[in-house]
């Protein structure tokens, strides 16, 4: 299980931050109406209310390069759900310095076969 875990959390990263960087409205197809986002402290529920914050964002050019991918399964029972912690840093437009960040997904197995974003936290990291 650790294989596929480690398999679909990789598939996931890729997939999510070619979206954040390429087309971040799409991003909301991840979330559902339970999911929840903790940004830099701030908390926000449901695809709607995340969605919005996403795109607000003002990182109109980014680029994410991931350092590290670690997943695991989130049940012991073999619910299917994978935790994924994600390091790297965010390359904004027209500056020099990459920004550290760290990003924990939990993903829970949708009915069709994918998975979607239950649980989404996000820290820049300073110094």
């Amino acid at each position: 299980m650790e294989d596929t875990a480690e398999m679909v959390g990789r598939a996931f990263v890729d997939h999510y931050y070619h979206l954040f960087d390429n087309d971040r409205a799409s991003l909301s197809s991840l979330y559902r109406d339970t999911s929840m986002l903790t940004f830099e402290g701030q908390k926000f529920a449901g695809s709607t209310e995340i969605s919005s914050k996403l795109t607000q964002l003002p990182l109109d050019q980014c680029r994410h390069v991931i350092s590290t991918v670690d997943s695991q399964p989130s049940s012991p029972t073999g619910g299917g759900g994978i935790v994924v912690f994600v390091s790297g840093s965010l390359q904004l437009a027209g500056e020099e310095h990459h920004l550290r960040f760290s990003q924990m997904f939990h993903l829970i197995p949708t009915a069709e076969g994918s998975f979607y974003v239950q649980n989404d936290m996000f820290r820049l990291s300073y110094g």
